[in-house]
């Protein structure tokens, strides 16, 4: 299979589960304490993600420089296009999933390029910590707007998700070191400050503030350090 496709497919992988969150949310009344825990799991898998499978291997392919410009120029971008998107309504929820996951994204698309595939450790904190995200923000939706509109919407960021994953391989095959750790450490720098942001909060406020929480955050992170460390 070409490689862009095979990349295309994976971040469609990772973008189909906001589609999954949605049809939850639209057909059951989940409890917050729930969405909580699956969001604060999502997180710790993703923590694992942004520090083994990307910044790891942004130091290991960029160095230093690369890998610490990288982490800095991801994390500021992420902050200042957040607070620009800031606000209520459905626009604002539907910028930030694509702020998140184009990132995310154009990491799976680069972790084809790897002589060793795609990294299923990134896929799944990808899927993971998409399905909470979507879950919470349609639950608010839904009274706003119909289940067609709210699935279409979804799917619309699914297509960006995958689009965002060929780009990357394409864009970044035959890319030297440097650039190749820079991007890495890009999609670090923005999901950390997402997860620090947003995405746990969240779930703590979803868990009414459970004590459970950081709990529920480390059990994600060493699930994923596992799968990473088997070769993931």
């Amino acid at each position: 299979m070409p490689g862009v496709i095979e990349a295309g497919l994976w971040g469609l992988l990772g973008g189909l589960a906001l589609l999954a969150g949605a049809g939850i949310a639209l057909v059951a009344d989940v409890p917050g304490r729930v969405v909580g825990a699956v969001m604060a799991f999502g997180a710790g898998v993703l923590i694992s993600a942004a520090s083994f499978d990307l910044t790891a291997e942004a130091f290991r392919t960029g160095g230093s420089d690369a890998a610490a410009g990288g982490l800095a120029a991801g994390a500021l971008t992420f902050f200042a296009v957040s607070r620009v998107v800031k606000g209520g309504g459905a626009v604002p929820i539907v910028v930030g999933a694509v702020l998140d996951g184009i990132p995310e994204s154009a990491a799976i698309g680069l972790s084809v390029l790897d002589p060793g595939g795609v990294s299923t450790a990134v896929v799944v904190a990808v899927f993971v910590s998409n399905i909470p995200e979507s879950l919470s923000s349609s639950a608010d939706l839904r009274s706003e707007h119909s289940a067609a509109w709210i699935l279409v919407l979804w799917s619309i960021v699914a297509i960006v998700c995958a689009l965002s994953a060929a780009i990357g391989y394409v864009a970044l095959d035959g890319a030297d070191d440097d650039l190749l750790g820079f991007v890495n450490a890009f999609a670090a720098g923005a999901i950390i400050t997402m997860l620090a942001d947003s995405m746990i909060p969240e779930a703590f406020e979803h868990e009414k503030r459970s004590l459970a929480t950081g709990l529920v955050v480390t059990l994600g992170f060493a699930v994923a350090a596992l799968l990473s460390a088997n070769g993931g």
